[in-house]
Order: structure tokens, then sequence, then C-alpha cells
């Protein structure tokens, strides 16, 4: 896997750098257009044998990037890929901080064929013990055990959670505890990611959000060693047939980290805007540097920065 790192990136990079160019103008559309050729068209010359298993949605629905499509040059391993060209489209339309291109690729089998539905998330970072966090207990309970854990207050803990109406309830109960509470407007792959930074103030990850983006997440945390468990959402039949295609069975399953994604995962996210993790493209008189983390199943996090030429 290391050896298509460099190659992987550069479908990162390229969804990254065609997105940039639509910040901050108002179309959410183009933005993730702009992004899913520049990827798709990165991706087919690796050398590889790939599976998009995380996409753009069912193939009657995404004519690039979707479910079940096969991608690289068809040669040399075969690959899960998921990817989300542009994580943020709000986000990269009015050029606020955070978007991301975003890939996770592994072993076939590695990554959970998540159904474009809503999946309830609870993440930590490393260090805490199996079986700390539960998905069916109240926050209260959740962030005391963390607390003891960590040795510290629960006041002392940092919960993110999606701005949403559907929250109103999870925001009382976190605040309810007496710790801290940061509300984001999108981008909770980012916000998952975090939970397992040293650097960050964020210690917990709790709501609803798109389930795809909850197996791009766990495959950052398959490599850091943070903890997530995930459960599917579901608001109507509909929804229901879509999981079962992608090979559901169980609906009320609670999923660990290593069910969404096992070991051996890569994830890679390039700056789209300035944002906690990454910066944005960075724009010179000739040249444009894209910024970037890898992390891989090794335990490692690189920041990578890649200067391109710009024709004048």
């Amino acid at each position: 896997m290391r050896g298509l790192l460099d190659d992987l990136l550069q479908a990162t990079e390229a969804a990254a750098l065609a997105a940039s160019t639509w910040r901050g103008r108002g179309d959410e559309k183009a933005a993730d257009q702009a992004a899913v050729d520049a990827m798709r068209q990165q991706l087919q010359s690796v050398p590889m044998s790939g599976t998009v298993v995380i996409g753009e949605g069912e193939r009657d629905a995404a004519p690039m990037l979707y479910v079940g499509e096969a991608v690289g040059a068809g040669t040399g391993p075969e690959l899960d890929i998921a990817v989300d060209p542009l994580e943020g489209t709000t986000i990269c339309a009015t050029d606020a901080p955070g978007a991301l291109a975003v890939l996770a690729a592994g072993a076939r089998g590695s990554l959970l064929h998540a159904p474009d539905v809503y999946m309830e998330k609870l993440a930590i970072g490393p260090g805490c013990p199996e079986g700390l966090i539960r998905l069916d207990d109240p926050p209260a309970d959740n962030l005391e055990r963390i607390a003891e854990a960590k040795g510290c207050r629960v006041e002392d803990l940092t919960v993110c959670i999606l701005r949403r109406d559907r929250h109103a309830d999870l925001v009382h109960a976190v605040r309810e505890t007496g710790a801290r509470l940061r509300l984001i407007g999108d981008g909770d792959v980012a916000a998952i990611i975090q939970v397992a930074d040293a650097d960050s103030p964020v210690d917990v990850y709790m709501g609803v959000g798109g389930a795809p983006e909850g197996v791009l997440a766990a495959a950052a945390l398959a490599c850091t060693g943070g903890t997530m468990l995930g459960r599917l959402v579901f608001r109507d039949d509909g929804e229901r047939a879509r999981a079962a295609r992608a090979g559901i069975r169980n609906f009320d399953r609670v999923y660990s980290r290593s069910e969404l994604a096992s070991g051996g995962t890569v994830l890679i996210v390039t700056g789209v805007t300035d944002g906690p993790l990454v910066q944005g493209p960075r724009q010179a008189a000739n040249s444009v540097t894209c910024d970037s983390r890898v992390y891989s199943s090794d335990g490692r996090c690189e920041r990578r920065q890649a200067t391109y030429l710009v024709p004048a």
C-alpha cells in the first residue's frame, strides 16, 4: 500500500486544486463536480484494481465515482476505495474553514460499504480502554467514563457536535454535564479526525451525520488508534432498501471502529480551504502549493506539501 501513497495523494491534490477555484463563488454543485472530475481522472492512472465502496452515490444517481465503479489502471493490488472529493461543499462555496478532499484505501473488504444514509456516531482518541464508550448510554455516563480515563474532570472535556436541529436534545444533555461544547456547521470528517490529534482541543465527537463520512473518519482512527462507534439511522423504507442493496442485513447493528474500517487502511486529506487539519492551496506567481495529511496503518501521520508549476 505504501508504494501507492504518492499516486493516491495526487488524486486528492487534483480534487483540492479543482475545487479551490470555486472557493467563495457560491456554487456548491460546480465545486463538487470539479473535484469529482479531477479526482476520477487522476485515479485512473494509479497502478491498482480499485473498486469504489464509498463515493458519489449509487450508479443510477452518479455518473462518476459511483459505488461499485472500477478505478485505477487495472493492474496491481485489489483495493477498496472510499472518496469524498469535496467534503464540505457549502464550506467551499462560502470560503469558510475546513473544506477537504478525502480518500481512504484498503484491502478488499477492509471498509464498510455504507449506504448514503445517516449514521449516529461517537468517537474518542487513543489511549482509552475497550468498551469505555457505549452508543446507547446517556451523554453524561459516557463523558464521566471518558473523563475518568483521561484523568480529568468532565468540565475539562470538549465535545464536538454538528449544529443541527436534530441535535437539540443532545446539545442540552451535554451542556448539563458542564463539558465544553464546540458546534460546527459542516465537516464532521475533520471533526472526528481531530479527537485523535494531540494538538486539538476536541476530546469527543457525538451526533448524527453522513454514514459515508463515518467510514472515512473511521479509516483515520484505524491509523491513529482512536475509538469510534456507529449505527445507521434510517428516515424511511427507501433508505432501508438502499442499505439492503449495499449488503446491510442488521439495521440496528452498532459498528465498532474496526468494523467500519479495519487495519491496513490509509486515509489522505488535502485542504481546499484553510482549516484545523490542513491549509487550502497557496497560489504564487507561477505555482500553487497543496497541503495534505497522510494517515497510514503503521500509526504515522505525515504532513505533505507539494508545489506545482502553473502555466503562464
